[in-house]
């Protein structure tokens, strides 16, 4: 009987010791911290790598992003080489992949530096901005990596953890946990930082960073899994107490309510891992992954006497992979739009053809979904991955319109007299077809400018758009290297065009568009024949009045407008023009009869640069350019060079007349180096070299002569310190031209030297 009893006991222990070891349950709570809670990764790498095992996780805010990554299967190799990413970073900072970019539908460069949308209702209420970041990136990316593993698994119990996360309700001011639905939707709710990135609604609900009321969701974990044992990782604190002088102190405590940082059971421990990583500093996400790494070595000795299970890396790469299995790639053969609003039709048809059936993979789909984002009439979009019957998936996306009206204002304050400033507005609509009108205004003594245009277009997969435009441009010529406080009276050379068309667009892949243009000119120049002049002396006109068609094929993804620093540019225009000349003698011509003359040429246009060397602080661009033109001469000298292509890839040579960079056929080729020593702050070093293939010469008698071939070459610089701002570019240049009288001009600018085009250039 005793023998029976002993055998009983020693089973029993046998028992409880095997329960104990195989059916220990452990959570993972992560809490928020923006780039700061990318110190998860490390803490969960460190608990890996000691098999301790995760069997749930909950999170909120980045803690939901680090725990859904390891719910979906990623190692923590795999997550820390993803946040490591060039593309993490594009996404964190709110921009776009070169490929990702749509050039048909952006609009042509000009001076403006902010915008804002207003609607006809209201011009203030709904104009504000509620977001700094555009989301477009990562909602994508979270669609690709996320949607489709719910797509796949019907709740989030089902994942390779099981996890949870939260979001904040701030209508009714509570927590929203989610255990099943659209996993993308869960995690990007759970991570809405106020005004950083657009909210988005769920279950008609808008919802935003869960950290507002509860940011270290242990609670949750204990509610919904009730595990043996919580392990914790908090890189997040409550606020100090508001200030009175101190407006962000006041909003985070009228926004958010203070979390609960502790555990709700006796069984369990919180790692704090220590790092000096701030909350938007991205670019900090190595150093915040080492930190966790670190802090969680220092106490896995006490964890591992805790938690007597383990896990081995053999069993957890057989379950991973198990799980991978399960999950079907995209395959999208159908999109739907949220609303039923008849104006949204384009979106739906502008994704997918309609009288065909089309399966579009992950790489297609990328490219139509962000040629749609680039319309200008849709604001935002959310998408969403539904598995249909057939295995296929339906993009479902929840799209909102632009407002109806846009206000562009920007321009160029210099030192020099070349000050212009700049005002556009858009009205656009969108239906069965999308329309867009528009009119902008430069002012300046330098430059003015008024063009309006209306474009219409089509929905298709290879979508086309018709522009009708008329432009109206002046240019006022002075004394070229004037300081800002010097007379520049009398002009020596004013240029206006009136001019106006159609333009067809179409674009070829995303990065390339193709355009063919006809047009209606008339050109006026009054100018000058020699420097010594008075307001007494009369000036020469010529008029040019006339046809214009071109083609013109650009590749662009440069990085900025102005003064770029990586990307790659190609652009090659045809233009033929024909028109009729007549010019009459001022003043201070070699002639004294008018000309009327017949003219027609064709002009061929080669730009291409690119960066051969990008790297964080140092860029290596390199440019060329190549011009044939088969222009007759016209009337005299001036009036035959203001009619011909200029070279002036320094935006600053634009400003001035420079007649050593004019003539019919030439080649430039340039270099750009570019120092980037601290964020959005480069110093910039550019130098050309121009060579005429044949040049129009002037001789002492006022007659026109062709050089020979390849004289006249020369050379431009300039040397720039420039700082990016989110306005535009401020700078201080020094430019040098070596054929002028003073070969050196010093400025201080701020904004974008950019103009409408030219009439026959």
């Amino acid at each position: 009987m005793i023998t029976n009893c002993r055998y009983l006991l020693l089973f029993c222990l046998l028992i409880g010791q095997f329960s104990f070891g195989q059916e220990q349950k452990i959570g993972l709570v992560l809490s928020g911290g923006g780039a700061t809670g990318l110190a998860h990764i490390g803490v969960i790498k460190a608990l890996e790598e000691n098999n301790i095992p995760i069997d749930c996780i909950t999170g909120t805010s980045a803690g939901a992003l680090v725990g859904s990554m390891y719910s979906i299967g990623l190692s923590p190799a795999e997550m820390e080489a993803y946040v490591l990413s060039e593309d993490f970073q594009t996404m964190s900072s709110g921009g776009l992949k070169p490929t990702q970019h749509f050039l048909f539908r952006e609009d042509d460069a000009h001076s403006g530096m902010f915008s804002f949308s207003f609607s006809k209702d209201s011009i203030l209420r709904k104009s504000l901005p509620t977001n700094f970041n555009s989301s477009a990136y990562l909602d994508f990316e979270m669609m690709k990596n996320f949607g489709i593993v719910s797509a796949s698994v019907n709740d989030f119990d089902s994942l390779f953890v099981p996890f949870r996360c939260v979001a904040s309700d701030i209508q009714n001011e509570k927590s929203i946990v989610f255990d099943k639905g659209f996993l993308n939707a869960a995690v990007r709710a759970s991570m809405t930082f106020p005004f950083f990135i657009k909210p988005i609604r769920v279950d008609n609900v808008l919802l935003f960073d869960g950290g507002l009321y509860n940011n270290f969701p242990a609670n949750i974990m204990y509610m919904e899994f009730d595990p043996d044992y919580i392990i914790g990782s908090n890189v997040s604190f409550n606020a100090e107490p508001p200030e009175a002088d101190n407006l962000i102190s006041q909003l985070t405590h009228m926004l958010s309510t203070n979390s609960d940082f502790s555990l709700p059971c006796d069984e369990g421990f919180i790692i704090i891992p220590k790092t000096d990583v701030s909350t938007f500093s991205f670019t900090g996400v190595r150093q915040a992954i080492l930190d966790g790494y670190n802090s969680t070595l220092l106490i896995i000795d006490s964890l591992k006497m805790q938690i007597s299970r383990r896990s081995s890396p053999e069993e957890l790469e057989a379950k991973r992979k198990a799980f991978k299995a399960k999950i079907a790639p995209i395959q999208v053969t159908s999109v739907s739009t949220k609303s039923d609003d008849k104006e949204l039709r384009y979106t739906r048809l502008s994704m997918i053809k309609r009288k065909k059936t089309e399966v579009l993979d992950e790489k297609e789909l990328e490219k139509r979904y962000f040629r749609l984002y680039a319309t200008q009439q849709v604001d935002f979009i959310f998408p969403r991955l539904e598995k249909k019957a057939d295995g296929t998936h339906n993009l479902a996306l929840d799209v909102r319109k632009s407002k109806d009206f846009r206000a562009d204002i920007g321009g160029h304050i210099s030192s020099r007299p070349v000050n212009t400033g700049y005002f556009g507005l858009t009205y656009q609509t969108i239906g069965k077809i999308i329309t867009k009108s528009h009119v902008e205004s430069y002012f300046g003594k330098f430059y003015g400018s008024a063009k309006a245009d209306v474009t219409i277009e089509f929905p298709a997969v290879i979508p086309i758009s018709v522009t009708g435009y008329f432009t109206l441009n002046r240019w006022d010529y002075f004394r070229s290297f004037a300081t800002f406080f010097e007379d520049v009276h009398p002009s020596f050379l004013v240029q206006n065009e009136i001019y106006g068309g159609l333009k067809f667009n179409l674009p070829i892949g995303n990065t390339v568009k193709a355009s063919l243009d006809a047009r209606f000119f008339a050109l006026e120049d009054e100018y000058y024949q020699t420097p010594n002049f008075s307001s007494k002396d009369t000036s020469d006109l010529t008029k040019f009045d006339g046809f214009s068609s071109s083609f013109s094929l650009v590749k662009n993804s440069l990085n900025r407008k102005q003064f770029a620093s990586s990307g790659h540019l190609f652009e090659f225009k045809a233009r033929y023009v024909y028109g009729q000349e007549h010019s009459i003698p001022g003043s201070t011509s070699f002639q004294n009869f008018d000309l009327v003359k017949n003219h027609s040429w064709v002009n061929l246009d080669l730009k291409y640069q690119t960066f051969v060397l990008d790297r964080p602080h140092f860029h290596l661009g390199l440019n060329g350019r190549l011009v044939f033109n088969s222009q007759s001469l016209f009337a005299n000298y001036t009036a035959t060079i203001l009619t011909m292509t200029e070279y002036s890839p320094i935006p600053d040579a634009q400003t001035f007349f420079l007649p050593e960079y004019r003539s019919p056929q030439f080649g430039g080729v340039g270099i750009n180096l570019i120092a980037s020593i601290r964020k959005n702050v480069d110093l910039r070093i550019d130098g050309y070299f121009y060579q005429p293939i044949v040049q129009i010469l002037q001789t002492d008698n006022g007659s026109l002569i062709f050089s020979d071939y390849f004289v006249g070459r020369s050379i431009m610089a300039s040397a720039s310190l420039i700082y990016n701002s989110f306005l535009g570019p401020i700078r201080a240049t020094l430019n040098y031209f070596p054929k002028q009288t003073t070969p050196l001009s010093f400025q201080i600018s701020f904004g974008y030297v950019l103009f409408n085009e030219r009439a026959i250039r």
